[in-house]
């Protein structure tokens, strides 16, 4: 698949959803905005897709990101956002919302490991519960230290003239 082609319809990833799991598949569900990607995403996305057969990502709208992080967000736009998810080896598909938070869309995906970065706790991820319920696990992964779109947005706005800074530490 080239492009932004891994990116379905809600309901078009209801349906691969539901044939994977009838084919005995493991089906892992994450959500984020993924604005500017970076080291982190790409291992946080590798260590999600190892979980199980397959790595279906819900990726906030635009108008989601700018009430989520603020009028000045996203930087890069959802369908440029989901075309570098796409190009990802380890992402098999990946449908937009548009809430705050993907609580109605795992409520009917109803995954088999509903899957966030360690920053959250079980307890505060949304569609925990419905995926739980369900019989389904939900896990955390640990963050790359350091690594965020935010750091990134705030080094070029410093215009730091800095070396990167890979290690980690700020």
């Amino acid at each position: 698949m080239t492009g932004s082609s891994k990116l379905v319809s809600q309901n078009e990833a209801l349906q691969m959803v539901r044939a994977w799991q009838a084919s005995g598949k493991k089906v892992v569900f994450s959500n984020g905005c993924f604005d500017i990607l970076h080291a982190g995403h790409v291992e946080y996305l590798q260590a999600a897709r190892k979980l199980g057969d397959v790595l279906l990502i819900g990726l906030n709208s635009d108008a989601s990101v700018r009430r989520l992080k603020g009028l000045n967000r996203p930087i890069c736009c959802e369908t440029d956002r989901a075309t570098v998810l796409s190009a990802l080896q380890v992402v098999d598909a990946l449908t937009l919302f548009d809430d705050d938070t993907p609580e109605e869309l795992i409520g009917t995906l109803l995954p088999d490991i509903l899957v966030k970065g360690a920053d959250w706790a079980v307890e505060q991820i949304a569609g925990a519960q419905a995926v739980l319920n369900h019989g389904g696990a939900v896990l955390t992964i640990p963050l790359l230290d350091g690594r965020s779109t935010s750091r990134i947005i705030e080094k070029i706005i410093h215009h730091t003239s800095q070396a990167p800074d890979c290690s980690g530490t700020p």
